[in-house]
């Protein structure tokens, strides 16, 4: 069976705050996200790229269940592959130790550098700044993992990316019970399997995801000039028919039906006398387009 080679750039990373863990990858291949990350809640992530060897991924974490560190499970898993010097991977485990392992036979130009919880590494790339200055925007972007990790895809891009093109990319951040209704731990699982611009597509998903799924942050009174504004909007989008003034039945209705079209039912609480921002300004756009 003859091996994928994805001539890829990626990131894999922990958030020691917000206790989660995430890979974020780009390459001239079709649907890397299907091949190179992988990740588990208070386990650990993992990128692997180059030739790839795909058991590294839930071999590593089982190992890092099991106590191994990201140097352990990278020395252990290669010393066990007959093919690692075509391998590159890296690794960040439960304690945001990271580890990065590129092969001698991987094409050029490879190579990987690691810092504090993350670990950044790729190979067939433009030139030997892409991996630094990846790091360097992770370093320097604040806010969620997933944010500080398309950061980086976006900095390697900018220094030269890979050397053949762009074509998919993928996000995987993962967090105990923080999937949706919190059956898993997925908390962003978002792949672009074929696009020009993976990376911005990525990015452009990635808002959508935190539209739809995203933590509330601020609300306002469902009452006053707000209440009327919304009532309007829900009358000239169809989902209520009289505009009352008065936050009544149908206007809950109204706003249930709204909110469950749009997949915004995650953003509206049980409570309807304060909104969602995110609801309102949504509404606003639909309105106005």
């Amino acid at each position: 069976m003859r091996q994928i080679r994805p001539s890829t750039f990626s990131i894999v990373a922990h958030d020691p705050e917000a206790q989660t863990w995430g890979v974020a990858v780009e390459s001239k291949f079709l649907a890397v996200g299907a091949v190179v990350p992988f990740a588990e809640a208070g386990v650990g992530a993992i990128a692997t790229q180059s030739f790839v060897n795909t058991s590294y991924g839930p071999n590593g974490l089982a190992l890092m269940r099991q106590g191994m560190s990201a140097q352990e499970v990278i020395e252990k898993l290669s010393a066990e592959d007959e093919g690692r010097e075509h391998r590159q991977w890296g690794v960040v485990d439960a304690n945001g130790h990271a580890a990065t392992f590129t092969g001698r036979d991987c094409y050029g130009w490879a190579g990987g550098v690691t810092g504090p919880n993350y670990a950044c590494q790729g190979n067939i790339l433009a030139n030997e700044n892409v991996v630094p200055e990846m790091a360097k925007a992770f370093e320097s972007t604040q806010g969620p993992l997933a944010e500080r990790l398309i950061a980086s895809l976006r900095a390697g891009q900018a220094a030269g990316g890979d050397k053949r093109g762009q074509q998919s990319a993928a996000l995987f951040v993962v967090k105990a019970e923080a999937g949706y209704g919190g059956y898993t731990d997925h908390l962003v699982n978002l792949r672009v399997d074929d696009h020009p611009a993976p990376i911005e597509e990525l990015a452009r998903i990635y808002d959508l995801q935190q539209l739809y799924f995203g933590e509330t942050k601020e609300t306002v009174e469902l009452d006053g000039d707000v209440l009327d504004a919304v009532q309007s909007m829900l009358h000239q989008l169809g989902y209520l028919q009289e505009v009352s003034g008065q936050l009544d039945d149908a206007t809950k209705k109204a706003l249930d039906a709204f909110c469950g079209t749009e997949n915004l039912e995650m953003r509206l609480g049980e409570d309807h006398s304060k909104l969602d921002v995110e609801i309102y300004r949504f509404m606003q756009g639909l309105v106005k387009s």
